[in-house]
Parts: structure tokens; C-alpha cells; sequence
């Protein structure tokens, strides 16, 4: 009876030990609550790379946040909780032009300390190391990087055996063309974003800079040509009298360039990375197989130029958790991340060896030639003030594009408005 006895204590001591020890565990389990943005940011992916650290890590728990299906939306909502001082974020998402504007504003935490310095960026593409490093300090780390290409209907201009586009002038022949040849009055012979958002910025930049023309210099001081920014916004507006850009161009937002041209109903396509995964896997799609992407062209007498883009994991200067999250940024930002996001859903990477990778290929074949359009390509205004430089930029494009000011009234407001604000 003793012997029972002693058998029944011994088994609830172990009982409540193990009770005592999971108790124990649990309570030094960290929350990092993380926001990653919205659609073209892939939560789905990031869930994927949270579940793998949690794995690794089991003392940490990792919630996500996604919304904002714009990266202005993103930005408004972003600067709301910041500016409340609230730590319920932990990490988050910006874009590549916001680093300077958070650090800034005091809204993030210098990841220095927790990474050893500037040189911890220099294995990355030069303009995310760059873009990163503000006064001196890490500001925030890459997570995959973007840039604007020119998606095309591979097997429309072999049809009509047609050379990929080397200038603006020769994107339009190409687009009568086949537009004429089609006798599809739903075609549209190149699709760009003329609403008012971030893509808006771009469609502003990218005939202005192929022109060989700078926005602004080393320091962040603007540098705008009016005549040659007037020229490019003009060029836009020609497209649109000659039927190869739609009527209502003020209205296009990104998604819906990828909607229109994944429906057959474009030829030509300016838009982000992200695009290529939706024209090949969506059960919709009507171009799978058709797709082919260049270098965009280039005024005649130009050089191409694009506008990069790309996401970095910032550390809230606000979160409890500081050292956990940094942590959880070093992973989110190493190469072996770079390469799940590259093979899973084509996220252009941070890293350059990273996109000669035999999986990486295997996956996105059009990867080979997107690290030199991306090494080449240009970064949009680096200022303190983002915030003020893309709402000039963007909401007057799209004014223009819109025909309630003239190329010249437009360039003139945004020269006039930004000299304030980048000095």
C-alpha cells in the first residue's frame, strides 16, 4: 500500500513538474506582431517564413497584419499607429523611398547595434544598401527588391514579326500595328498607371529620365528640367490621341493594368514584379505562355531607365520587444529568404547571386536579365518629406494625364511646390 503510495506521488510530482516547466516556457514566449502590407506584398508567403522561424524558435510567436492595397494606403495607415507611439506593432513593411522619412520622424529603431553597422548591408544590390543606410545608421533591412518592367504579348509581336520596342516611338508603330492587324477594339496598345498613386510617380519619371535627365541630386536637392518633364508627360498624352494609351488613363491603378492585360486585352504592360506570378498561375488568365518581359524603351537618343522599387523590414522604435524583432529581421532579410521568396513566388531578390540560382531560374526563367534592369534602374526621390514629394508628383501626373492642366501648368506646380520641400 505504501509502495502505491509512493508510486501515485512520485507520478504527480512528475505531473506537476512537466506542468510547471511547460507553464515556465509559456511564459517566456515572445508576441512579435508584424505588419507585411497587403496583396503584392504576399502575406501568404510571409505566413510561410513566420511558421518556418517559429519552428526554429519556439520561444517566439509571430502574429501578422496585413491591409492597405496600395503602398499609400500602407504609408497613411502606418503613419496613424506610429504617431501614436503605439508598440502593438513590432515590425513592419515600407517601401524603398520611406527610410529616411520614418528614421526621421523617430518612428523606427536604428538596427546598428543588432547587425554590426552599414557594412552589414554591402552583401545586398548597391541601391537597397544605399537606400538603408540614413545618416550614417541602418535605418531598416531589405526583404526583396522591385522595379517597373515592360510585360509584353510574346507571341502577338511574333505574329506580326516585330522586334521587342527600343524606343517610345517604335513601342506606338508596333502598337498600331498590331492593334490594326487584331481588329480588337478592346486592345489597348500599352497600359500605365495615371491615377493618383505610387505608380502615378513612376509614369512621371520614367520618359523624364530616359531623356538622361536627374529629379534631384546626391544631397536630395531637385533638379527637375521643366521643358524635359513637360516633354515626357506630353509624350503620354500623344499615346492617348493616337489610340495605343486609353482615354480614361487617369483612372488606371495597378491592379487594373494586371487585370486588363491577364484578360488578353493589352499588349503592352509598364508594372511592378509581382505582375509576372498573376499573369502565369492565375486560374483566369488568358496570356499564360505569352508573356515576355524587356527593358523599357527609351526616348529616341535616350538610354532606358526604370523605376525601382522594393520593400524593407523595419524595427518599430515603439515595440517591447526590440531585440526578439531585430532578430526575426536578420532572418526575414538573409539570403536563404531571399531564395523562398524568389522560388515560391517570384519576389525579385535582395541578393545578385541570388538570381543565377538554378531553383531560382527554374521558377522565373526572366530572372536572368531582371538583376541588371534593377542595378541600372532609378530610385524615386530619397527625401525626409516622401510623404509630400509623392502626393505632388502623383496627384498632378495624374492632372495632367487627366487634361485639367497642361503639361507646362503641371511640371510648373510641381517645381513650384517641391522647392520648398526638397532643399
Amino acid at each position: 500500500m505504501k509502495r502505491r503510495n509512493l508510486i501515485s506521488m512520485a507520478a504527480t510530482c512528475v505531473a506537476l513538474s512537466a506542468a510547471l516547466t511547460t507553464g515556465a516556457a509559456w511564459a517566456q514566449q515572445t508576441t512579435l506582431r508584424v505588419f507585411s502590407g497587403g496583396q503584392n506584398q504576399r502575406p501568404d508567403l510571409m505566413r510561410k517564413l513566420f511558421d518556418q522561424y517559429q519552428a526554429a524558435n519556439p520561444n517566439v510567436k509571430v502574429d501578422i497584419e496585413t491591409g492597405g492595397a496600395t503602398s499609400e494606403l500602407q504609408r497613411q495607415y502606418l503613419s496613424t499607429v506610429l504617431n501614436a507611439k503605439d508598440p502593438a506593432i513590432d515590425i513592419y513593411l515600407i517601401d524603398i523611398v520611406n527610410p529616411a522619412q520614418y528614421q526621421n520622424a523617430g518612428w523606427l529603431e536604428p538596427l546598428d547595434s543588432y547587425v554590426g553597422g552599414a557594412a552589414a548591408l554591402k552583401p545586398y544590390l548597391p541601391v537597397y544598401s544605399t537606400s538603408n543606410v540614413v545618416g550614417g545608421k541602418v535605418a531598416a533591412m531589405p526583404a526583396f527588391a522591385d522595379a517597373m518592367f515592360m510585360y509584353y504579348r510574346k507571341d502577338l509581336l511574333e505574329k506580326y514579326g516585330i522586334k521587342e520596342p527600343q524606343t517610345w516611338d517604335d513601342l506606338v508603330a508596333a502598337s498600331k500595328k498590331v492593334q490594326a492587324g487584331e481588329k480588337n477594339p478592346n486592345l489597348q496598345g500599352l497600359s500605365i498607371q495615371g491615377a493618383p498613386i505610387e505608380g502615378a510617380v513612376c509614369t512621371f519619371l520614367l520618359p523624364y529620365w530616359s531623356m538622361g535627365k536627374s529629379f534631384n541630386d546626391a544631397s536630395g536637392k531637385m533638379t527637375l528640367d521643366k521643358e524635359s518633364a513637360a516633354k515626357g508627360m506630353q509624350m503620354w498624352l500623344n499615346m492617348v490621341d493616337q489610340g495605343v494609351v486609353k482615354k480614361n488613363v487617369a483612372e488606371v491603378k495597378t491592379p487594373d493594368t494586371v487585370n486588363e492585360f491577364k484578360a488578353g486585352q493589352v499588349l503592352f504592360a509598364i508594372n511592378w514584379g509581382f505582375a509576372w506570378d498573376r499573369f502565369k498561375d492565375d486560374a483566369d488568365s488568358q496570356v499564360k505562355g505569352k508573356v515576355g518581359v524587356m527593358p523599357l524603351p527609351a526616348v529616341a537618343g535616350g538610354k532606358s531607365a526604370t523605376c525601382v522599387g522594393g520593400w524593407q523590414w523595419a524595427l518599430s522604435a515603439y515595440s517591447k520587444s526590440k531585440p526578439e524583432a531585430a532578430k526575426l529581421i536578420q532572418h526575414l532579410s538573409s539570403p536563404a529568404s531571399a531564395k523562398f521568396l524568389a522560388v515560391e513566388g517570384s519576389l525579385l531578390p535582395v541578393y545578385q547571386n541570388v538570381y543565377t540560382d538554378a531553383d531560382v531560374l527554374k521558377n522565373a526563367p526572366w530572372f536572368k536579365d531582371a538583376a541588371n534592369v534593377i542595378i541600372a534602374g532609378q530610385s524615386r526621390p530619397m527625401s525626409a518629406r516622401y510623404g509630400e514629394v509623392s502626393d505632388t508628383i502623383r496627384t498632378t501626373a495624374s492632372a495632367i494625364l487627366a487634361r485639367t492642366k497642361t503639361p507646362a501648368e503641371g511640371v510648373a506646380e510641381i517645381e513650384g511646390r517641391l522647392n520648398r520641400v526638397m532643399r
